[in-house]
């Protein structure tokens, strides 16, 4: 059977949000056009509107990690399209912390609600088609995860193009970081695209042969 890939349906747009240009993705089937919302850390109209655009049906709000230029924008997503927020439990205290850690670096949002489920290593988020598997990859922040859906891979802060997140904020570990690329994204096919948390997307591959931080 054809993977949803391979039938050419699958939907990614990505949006560049905020003062900090972190990545928003939409993702979904365009088939069914049910979708879910990843990573809206700003501009909660804009993704609205993107999401109004494509004629997408939004079943969940997942984030990546708990930091506030990744979740600023669940609040008003979550009260316009009532769907789920997920995210690891271990981040709940920078969800919690979200407004005032803005505040400190100049920026406003709403500050973010509490996760309505947590998700763990090795959960299944199904949707329509679609199955995405998470996997829990600590150092950046310690319930740091990323979405993973046939070859393509949702990264959040963990590993960027020719860089990885930093470990200097609170509960980061560049140890955990290094551990988490090296057993559990490595070790994916490096056909998978990386479609990271800040900048450019990537591949498995390229980032175990190039990246100057951690090599496969």
């Amino acid at each position: 059977m054809k993977t949803l890939i391979e039938k050419n349906v699958l939907q990614i747009e990505p949006i560049i949000v905020g003062p900090l240009f972190s990545n928003c993705y939409i993702f979904g089937d365009k088939k069914s056009k049910k979708g879910v919302v990843i990573d809206p850390g700003d501009e909660p109209d804009l993704i609205l509107d993107t999401i109004k655009r494509l004629g997408f049906d939004i079943r969940y709000i997942l984030a990546t990690h708990g930091h506030f230029d990744h979740v600023g924008a669940v609040t008003p997503i979550k009260k316009e399209l009532n769907v789920e927020f997920l995210a690891h439990k271990d981040d709940l205290f920078f969800i919690e912390d979200g407004k005032k850690t803005a505040s400190r670096w100049g920026i406003k949002i709403t500050q973010p609600p509490k996760p309505d489920r947590y998700i763990s290593d090795g959960d299944i988020i199904r949707f329509s088609d679609i199955e995405i598997k998470v996997i829990h990859t600590p150092g950046h922040s310690p319930g740091g995860v990323c979405f993973l859906y046939d070859n393509i891979l949702f990264s959040g802060d963990t590993l960027f193009q020719g860089s990885i997140g930093r470990t200097d904020f609170r509960k980061g570990s560049l140890k955990e970081l290094k551990n988490s690329i090296k057993t559990r994204l490595y070790n994916l096919s490096d056909k998978t695209i990386v479609y990271t948390g800040h900048g450019p997307i990537t591949t498995i591959g390229d980032e175990k042969r190039h990246n100057p931080f951690v090599r496969g």
